[in-house]
């Protein structure tokens, strides 16, 4: 048996017979990864390979596939020509056939998947997005999300992910704001930790584990203007604290892949950044794993950065710097093989690169198992249980911003005639977010779902259809209407609004945004509601990939809809379902209830109805600052102390801090408590909080633990989050939370750009929200 083929053998052992049989050509197709669904054709489920892509495989020209699954209007894989989860099961088998069976050494292909919240695959479950994860603030539900993204994933044959997405972001108005977890690295890291976990499971090559791709590396989420892939200004020392923090964690939960970002910080690209991909992740951190780039960024090192002549020199530049595999597979394709033969890239350095790829597919058991069953891909993906767990998650990240005299929650027995209004009240596709696959509407529980759910239930005997075609009770206490659009300034739809609210003892409006692409399938009757196909189909898309704003205002007439609403003087809810924060001060001091929802998936409607009307109690906290004006940007809550105070119109304050967020009971908390007042840097201590539910319903509450160090040789934030947890409360119990503090809540990169701890005295707040907290005293004395 040849060495490489010898399971008992090492991985090491295996990876060098196996390099030291390959050709120069093998070793860059490697490193190579074109677009996957080019890579066959469907046609009605008999699935055939392309000719161009049986060729590439049997001259050694291909090592791994990106989105040989996805599925989106970027692929053109629709629900009509796309796979299921069985096609798609077979599909990759059929894949791994040919490259096994037809190539000279039988190497497997890597199969990598977008899966940020959920496979990008048809039939595979819709998570809410990470903006809407982070704020459940609950890490162990979100780790058992990820083991059920890699369980739908692995079924399929995908073997890496593309996720999870650790930008920390600064500017909201950035199109990715959904994708990220929020504004702050701790909290960041913590869910890093666990996407680590859940993703890669006890073993790689198990059938429920897929490789985590860590990214954007790095700053991504601090771009200038907030414009996707601006430049990054920005120092070490914020680079080592904020932006590589969570990076640093996930590496060391065990990582097995990392995205460069496409940016540049301090005028050098990260796809060739040296120093953060050498230096930093690898000699520093002690790094092993496969570093990948985003789709198109060596390109841009000579279209864009412009620090290349042409391909050649920025492939030489990527393979250098660090970069193990291409994403797209295009300069790479053209240019490796000729960089070594003239003499400008030596064979050691592709060899490394060859090595850190076969490395990942050994440890992911490819060579032993690179099959699929098919039949077990159709239990898995989509299961109930899978379904549940995104209801669950939408409900905990739901985050309750106003409710004025107890107007939520809502009763089906004494609420009276409910009308819901607005343009994504019923439109599927607004609720799931960017990265998203195409869905039958039948998969979706839109907010008008959810609501009407709730009236069959207490209303059995009224018989009807829901208007995603779902068999439901549905009765006349329930009114819709669209009214306008997301974009443009139609008012098409207001008059009929108008009346269907006046019709209604209480209005729901579902506003927001879009992170939708065009999908192609049809508008709205804005007079009627109805679905109506059309030739000239819209998009609505406002937020996502490269759909960044100037404002963060409700955009189109959303705003003038909702006051024209407000003159029937009856009670107002707003449900904002989003991928950004909204900045409308009329809204928040106009409506009775506003909710935000950000994109919650395809339970989302169940979840928010289950809010609405106090079957789940609200629990989800802001992980990100939301201002009052968009002037105010920056308002991220752990700014520097010398930020400043105020502008001549407004203060610094944000409309809704960091970690804010209502419940429908009380919770009180005891003051802090210390287990000394005085350590030295290398013991550590507790502090401990009561936490009561004064209430007269269950709840789940958020204690959260900030540091301040009161007086610092380098300037630092007010405070910064360092623990948290979530608890379930019945009225009137309590419970004690104790966390524990030691150096890594304590130290912070010193001025010689390493970790320090000064001696001197520090605050220890805990609270429900960043500015609302009570603090202890600690002094830290010279050991």
């Amino acid at each position: 048996m040849m060495i490489y083929k010898d399971k008992s053998k090492s991985v090491e052992e295996r990876v060098e017979h196996l390099l030291s049989l390959m050709t120069t050509e093998e070793k860059a197709g490697q490193l190579i990864q074109p677009f996957g669904w080019q890579t066959y054709t469907n046609d009605q489920g008999n699935i055939t390979l392309n000719e161009s892509f049986k060729e590439q495989v049997e001259n050694g020209g291909v090592g791994s596939l990106y989105g040989a699954l996805r599925a989106d209007p970027w692929t053109g894989v629709t629900l009509e020509n796309g796979l299921s989860a069985r096609e798609g099961a077979e599909a990759v088998n059929l894949i791994q056939h040919h490259a096994v069976e037809h190539s000279r050494l039988g190497i497997p292909i890597l199969i990598g998947e977008e899966c940020s919240h959920g496979h990008m695959a048809i039939d595979g479950t819709v998570y809410p997005v990470p903006l809407l994860l982070g704020s459940t603030w609950n890490v162990d539900l979100y780790r058992d999300m990820c083991r059920a993204v890699a369980r739908e994933t692995r079924a399929q044959g995908g073997a890496v992910t593309y996720s999870p997405v650790l930008d920390v972001v600064r500017d909201p108005r950035w199109g990715r704001t959904e994708e990220c977890f929020g504004e702050d690295p701790y909290l960041i890291g913590e869910l890093a930790v666990a996407s680590v976990q859940g993703l890669q499971g006890e073993r790689l090559d198990q059938e429920d584990a897929v490789a985590a791709t860590l990214k954007h590396f790095v700053g991504y989420g601090s771009s200038e203007g907030g414009r996707n892939a601006g430049p990054v200004h920005m120092g070490w020392r914020e680079l080592l604290e904020v932006d590589l923090y969570p990076f640093r964690k996930a590496v060391e939960a065990g990582a097995q892949s990392i995205m460069p970002a496409y940016n540049e910080i301090d005028g050098i690209p990260c796809t060739v950044n040296t120093e953060l991909l050498d230096d930093v992740l690898r000699k520093e951190w002690g790094f092993d794993g496969l570093v990948i780039t985003d789709c198109g960024a060596i390109n841009m090192l000579a279209s864009g950065h412009d620090v290349a002549a042409d391909g050649l020199e920025a492939s030489v530049q990527a393979i250098q710097a660090g970069i193990d595999m291409e994403m797209s597979g295009e300069m790479f394709g053209q240019y490796l093989v000729q960089a070594i033969s003239e003499g400008k890239l030596e064979m050691h350095v592709l060899d490394q690169a060859v090595r850190r790829v076969l490395s990942l597919k050994f440890k992911l058991g490819l060579f032993e198992q690179p099959y699929v069953d098919a039949d077990r891909a159709a239990e898995v993906i989509g299961s109930a249980e899978h379904i549940q767990l995104a209801r669950q998650l939408a409900a905990e990240g739901v985050i309750l911003l106003k409710n004025e005299a107890a107007t939520l929650p809502l009763s089906t027995a004494t609420t009276g005639r409910i009308a819901v209004i607005g343009p994504n009240a019923d439109q599927a596709y607004n609720q799931l977010g960017d990265y998203t696959s195409p869905q039958p509407k039948s998969k979706v529980a839109t907010v008008l779902d959810g609501i009407r759910s709730k009236f069959a239930v207490s209303n059995s005997g009224h018989a009807g259809e829901g208007s995603d075609g779902r068999s439901s009770n549905v009765v006349a206490e329930v009114l819709y209407a669209p009214g306008c659009r997301i974009k443009g300034d139609s008012r098409e739809g207001f008059e009929h609004a108008i009346e269907t609210a006046r019709q209604a003892d209480t209005v729901i409006m579902v506003v927001g945004g879009s992170s939708a692409r065009d999908f192609g399938e049809g508008t709205i009757d804005l007079k009627t509601g109805a679905s109506n196909v059309s030739d000239n189909s819209w998009n609505d898309m406002e937020c996502g990939e490269g759909i960044d704003r100037m404002t963060l205002g409700l955009a189109g007439v959303q705003l003038e809809l909702i006051q024209e609403i407000h003159k029937l003087d009856k009670t107002l809810v707003i449900v904002y379902i989003n991928g950004r924060p909204i900045t409308e001060p009329w809204v928040d001091e106009h409506a009775d209830a506003i909710l935000e929802a950000w994109y919650p998936g395809q339970e989302g409607g169940h979840a928010i109805a289950d809010i609405l009307f106090g079957d789940v109690n609200p629990s989800g906290k802001l992980t990100i600052s939301i201002p009052k004006h968009v002037g105010q940007l920056p308002v991220y809550y752990n700014g520097k102390r010398s930020r400043g105070k105020r502008y001549l119109e407004e203060d610094l304050e944000p409309r809704y801090p960091f970690g804010y967020g209502l419940s429908y009971t009380t919770f009180e908390y005891s003051e802090p408590k210390l287990s000394t007042e005085s350590m030295t840097a290398d013991e550590t201590v507790t502090v401990s909080v009561k936490v009561t539910n004064t209430g007269s319903c269950r709840g789940a509450e958020v204690i959260q633990m900030y540091v301040s160090d009161v007086v610092s040789r380098v300037a630092r934030p007010a405070k910064e989050l360092k623990g948290f947890v979530k608890v379930n409360l019945e009225p009137g119990e309590t419970q004690t939370v104790t966390f524990h503090i030691g150096a890594e809540q304590l130290q912070y990169i010193g001025r010689d750009l390493t970790p320090v701890i000064e001696s001197g005295k520090f605050h220890i707040h805990i609270g429900r929200h960043v500015n609302d907290t009570q603090f202890a005293e600690l002094t830290v004395e010279e050991a």
